[in-house]
């Protein structure tokens, strides 16, 4: 086997091991969310599955024909992460789990709370805000990653394009208003705007932690800082 034949094979296995992760975590993410439910006949269930699935693939595709580093780099936590980060997501993963949890106990199997259909359309317009800001985001920024570290590695610039132009933490606010606000209004739970909110705090203490570190630690971002003068709600914060 030659040298170029061996390099395509182990290519080809790596990929492979990658498309089976991303069924066995589509397949164990299907059961566990149906079960909770405690049924599969759920028409609000299946069509939040279904808006998650074409909303992220339509996102993620967009940002590989743009910016196709993000994704990559966006797949592993990058060596100097700030420890401070890795307990916030950590515990993030914990409230966000439990709001899911909640949410399909709630609008799923006990029916805890009564919600009009009528909001829908408000968290699928959420939840669509929250793709288009992060999808714009994602673009834009080379620097994307999941995790809080200054990267000495790929040049780390700041960037003041896009979205940025109007807050410093687009993303953040993207999350918030789309991605953990609206599970409680497409599944249809009042419950689950409890440790939503928990969520949503528990996100805007890293904006405050990351917005001390690139202050202190990345050249021009204190300038920028005084451009930009909000961090997530345009004339608000």
């Amino acid at each position: 086997m030659t040298t170029e034949t061996a390099s395509w094979a182990r290519s080809l296995i790596r990929r492979g091991l990658k498309v089976f992760a991303s069924t066995v975590t589509v397949v164990v993410f299907l059961g566990t969310f149906f079960w909770l439910a405690g049924r599969t006949d759920w028409p609000a269930g299946w069509a939040y599955v279904g808006l998650l699935a074409a909303g992220h693939t339509a996102s993620a595709l967009i940002v590989w024909r743009k910016n196709p580093e993000v994704l990559r780099r966006r797949a592993r936590i990058g060596r100097g992460t700030k420890t401070w980060d890795k307990v916030w997501l950590a515990v993030f993963g914990l409230f966000y789990s439990a709001e899911l949890v909640i949410t399909v106990l709630d609008a799923g199997r006990f029916g805890w709370s009564s919600m009009s259909g009528w909001l829908w359309p408000l968290g699928a317009s959420l939840y669509g805000f929250f793709l288009v800001v992060i999808t714009w985001a994602m673009i834009v920024n080379p620097h994307f990653e999941k995790t809080v570290r200054i990267q000495h590695d790929r040049g780390h610039r700041v960037i003041d394009t896009g979205p940025y132009r109007i807050v410093r933490h687009p993303g953040y606010l993207g999350t918030i208003v789309g991605f953990i606000l609206s599970p409680p209004l497409l599944l249809g739970s009042w419950w689950a705007f409890v440790p939503a909110t928990l969520t949503a705090v528990w996100m805007v203490v890293r904006t405050v932690f990351e917005d001390r570190t690139l202050r202190k630690e990345l050249a021009g971002y204190e300038p920028y800082a005084r451009r930009v003068r909000y961090r997530l709600m345009p004339g608000v914060w």
